[in-house]
């Protein structure tokens, strides 16, 4: 009997990990974790869904928190709430501005060029320093202008 309180207990603390992951202060930056995820008009699954993310890793600002839910605001500037739980804390970023984007192998505007980056290209971040960032693309890294970036600045 013991044992059975303790697993249901540790399925419990599993289960509240992802949502408890995400309540720190606002605004902050998270990733879609889920392969579609409904952004709605109020924060319930009984209000209206306003749009359908179909994109994992895509990056998001969280401006609100409430009982599970988030707030979010997407790159094209669109607000909405979404549950908590399928949002990541991992740090993403998306390629914005006209023009391909450079990604280098060093942070340097003199670097060697490895790739170029479509606008909308999505990738995870790394560390940002002196208006460069590492980003990974795929099985792809480099370093590429923090400015060409949307989710590489302080929310």
């Amino acid at each position: 009997m013991v044992a059975r309180i303790i697993a249901f207990m540790l399925a419990c603390l599993c289960l509240a990990m992802p949502a408890s992951a995400q309540d720190r202060a606002v605004p902050y930056w998270a990733t879609i974790r889920a392969s579609e995820l409904n952004m709605r008009v109020g924060p319930s699954a009984d209000y209206k869904i306003a749009w359908v993310y179909r994109r994992p890793g895509l990056p998001v600002k969280v401006i609100r928190v409430m009982e599970g839910w988030r707030l979010i605001q997407d790159p094209s500037g669109d607000r909405g709430w979404v549950v908590a739980r399928l949002l990541s804390p991992d740090r993403g970023a998306i390629v914005v501005g006209e023009g391909m984007a450079q990604l280098r192998s060093d942070p340097a505007d003199n670097a060697k060029i490895k790739w170029r980056l479509q606008p909308g290209v999505v990738g995870v971040l790394g560390d940002c320093s002196r208006g460069w960032c590492d980003l990974n693309v795929g099985k792809r890294s480099g370093w590429i202008r923090a400015e060409r970036l949307w989710g590489a600045s302080k929310p």
